[in-house]
């Protein structure tokens, strides 16, 4: 059977696909300087099927990283902006009667996307949190007793802040659970902040990536192509056995009261499974755990009070489970 081919013109093969993913890089930053963990995390959560919670204060251009990808694989994108009166309704849709026809028929709501950027997910109350849990899971939306299936791909990607949190509504443990990763997004370095002043003192309009130059380098076949590429990718004995008793150390950590879930584990396989396809093996080895320990657990922990007052971060228990695991050989 000959290759797909999407409307950017690219076809569904592995290795063109890995080129063109790569090529995600060049093109995200003419709009977003740095970030380059971040935009390597979102690649890797879509060649998962995963969802992102990225986390950084305002202004660090987290909506504008979720707008660059999105353009520059050519997939379509909606925002909401969550708030404390948005109901769930507001993000999967609702019946709406027809006076014509005399009729209900329904509306589909934002969530009908391929990618999501959920801004300030802990801002709205918990009931309006839960209407995204069957859209992450199931990928798909039943209203009126009628299941409807989400697009393909489809990825979640929430925004939150990290210093503010007057007003908010932390997310419970069972949804947190849901997102593969999640990524932090630091305040950049010095001269990345020159560079981005510099930028829009030579006319840079975030709100017209078009303009920026920011074009389609890959497409739906290029992911097909990728993620069936992934599923391919060897994982020895040795490295499945790595990755529980990594996740085992987190739940007899002293620091902890959550350790990782079985779910956790699965997860961590499968993003350095990625991630090492990504690197351009078809093998995993333990760096590739390594790599993705922190963005694929920390939000899968919980610490307990006296070690937070402490200082104990998750990144930092988790960093100490690395060190102590026996890496196979």
């Amino acid at each position: 059977m000959a290759p797909t081919t999407d409307n950017a013109g690219n076809t569904g093969d592995p290795g063109a696909a890995r080129a063109s993913l790569e090529a995600l890089r060049a093109e995200i930053a003419k709009a977003v300087v740095g970030q380059d963990p971040a935009v390597t995390g979102l690649v890797v959560a879509l060649l998962c099927r995963g969802h992102v919670l990225l986390e950084g204060v305002p202004g660090v251009a987290k909506t504008l990283l979720v707008r660059a990808l999105a353009s520059a694989l050519e997939l379509d994108t909606k925002r909401v902006q969550f708030t404390p009166d948005l109901m769930p309704s507001d993000v999967t849709g609702s019946l709406v009667y027809d006076t014509r026809s005399a009729e209900f028929s329904f509306q589909p709501g934002p969530v009908f996307t391929n990618l999501l950027l959920a801004d300030e997910i802990n801002r709205t109350p918990p009931k309006t949190q839960s209407s995204l849990l069957e859209a992450m899971e199931e990928r798909q939306v039943t209203v009126d007793g009628t299941p409807r299936p989400l697009p393909d791909p489809f990825l979640v990607a929430a925004t939150q802040n990290p210093v503010e949190y007057e007003g908010t509504y932390p997310l419970p443990e069972a949804q947190l659970d849901r997102f593969l990763l999640k990524l932090t997004i630091p305040l950049p370095s010095r001269q990345d902040e020159i560079d981005v002043l510099t930028r829009h003192a030579e006319g840079f309009n975030p709100r017209d990536l078009q303009a920026a130059g920011v074009r389609p380098v890959a497409g739906p076949a290029d992911l097909e192509a990728a993620r069936a590429a992934v599923a391919k990718t060897t994982i020895s004995p040795e490295i499945t056995a790595y990755v529980v008793d990594i996740c085992r150390a987190t739940r007899e950590s002293p620091s902890l009261t959550l350790g990782v879930s079985p779910r956790g584990a699965t997860a961590l396989l499968a993003t350095s499974r990625a991630w090492a396809w990504l690197t351009g093996r078809d093998y995993v080895i333990p760096d590739d755990v390594k790599a993705l320990a922190l963005p694929t657990l920390r939000h899968r922990v919980q610490l307990r009070p006296e070690a937070e007052m402490e200082g104990v971060t998750p990144d930092s228990v988790i960093q100490a489970i690395l060190a102590h695991v026996p890496v196979p050989r």
